[in-house]
């Protein structure tokens, strides 16, 4: 495994942690304070939310490189299924626009985050199908631009409403059926620390289809499953274990900070907040 203890560069920032994919929440902070304030500290790269690049995407990703660091990742495209998405014309242009907003970003990945199950359907199997059709419908136009695809699935308790995703096993057998080669796999913690069978389902996915991997940590008694993570250590996922195994299975990308804290990391100084992420990491990752 990389040595982290004495070398950060790997470390990414996703602004979730600051607050930055809701509105209202966290201190505020414009991108080019964020991206000041994660230079200064020796972060490697940062991940951001479509909602706070706007029209500025060229802009704020020079900014990003000019600092010497890089733009990791986009935050995502529309769901593609349940109750919550778009109808379907107007999801396909949106996930057009998700996908231009990251190659002018100069963002290498876009992820994705399904959507829950499809109205008048039962179980996951119809609404997987319709994501497989569906991002098999942008592919080669996310390829053309330079961007992958990266499925993320959720932890379970978001079957019903956000994610038909909620299996590794489920999210590589998708990227195999979809047949193209920029439609991979993000590994988040918070989502995937429970499942046993984690290892295994990395290493049939091999390197060439991770592609992220995020950190945070799953609260022994967490108050909201969507906006109380645990910052790295303080939960019970096995942190060290769990990138053993995507280290394991090729990857050697960027570890990118995501944490969803409305009640306890939002409210802090946001510079507190990066020190403990670069600290963290460097202890406990």
């Amino acid at each position: 495994m990389r040595d982290f203890a004495n070398d950060h560069s790997a470390l990414a920032l996703n602004t979730a942690t600051l607050g930055h994919n809701l509105d209202g929440a966290g201190a505020g902070w414009s991108p080019e304070q964020v991206i000041d304030a994660c230079a200064e500290r020796g972060f490697g790269g940062i991940v951001f939310w479509r909602r706070e690049i706007g029209a500025r995407a060229q802009q704020i990703g020079e900014r990003v490189r000019a600092a010497g660091m890089q733009v990791v990742g986009l935050c995502r495209t529309p769901f593609l299924t349940g109750p919550t998405a778009l109808p379907p014309d107007a999801m396909m242009d949106d996930f057009r626009a998700a996908i231009d907003m990251s190659a002018a970003l100069g963002s290498p990945v876009l992820t994705i985050v399904t959507g829950g199950v499809e109205p008048g359907t039962k179980g996951m199997q119809s609404s997987l199908d319709l994501v497989a059709e569906r991002i098999s419908a942008m592919a080669d136009r996310a390829a053309a631009s330079g961007v992958k695809l990266a499925l993320e699935p959720l932890n379970p308790v978001y079957g019903g409403d956000r994610s038909c995703l909620v299996t590794m096993r489920d999210t590589v057998d998708l990227c195999q059926r979809t047949g193209h080669d920029n439609v991979g796999v993000a590994v988040d913690v918070y989502h995937v620390w429970w499942d046993t069978s984690l290892a295994a389902e990395l290493q049939r996915a091999g390197a060439n289809r991770i592609f992220g991997y995020h950190l945070c940590d799953w609260l022994a008694e967490t108050r909201d499953v969507l906006l109380d993570r645990g910052m790295m250590g303080d939960g019970v996922a096995d942190l060290k274990g769990i990138r053993a195994a995507v280290e394991d299975a090729g990857y050697k990308g960027f570890c990118e900070v995501e944490v969803f804290s409305a009640q306890n990391w939002w409210k802090r100084d946001p510079a507190e907040v990066l020190d403990a992420c670069v600290e963290r990491f460097a202890t406990v990752c």
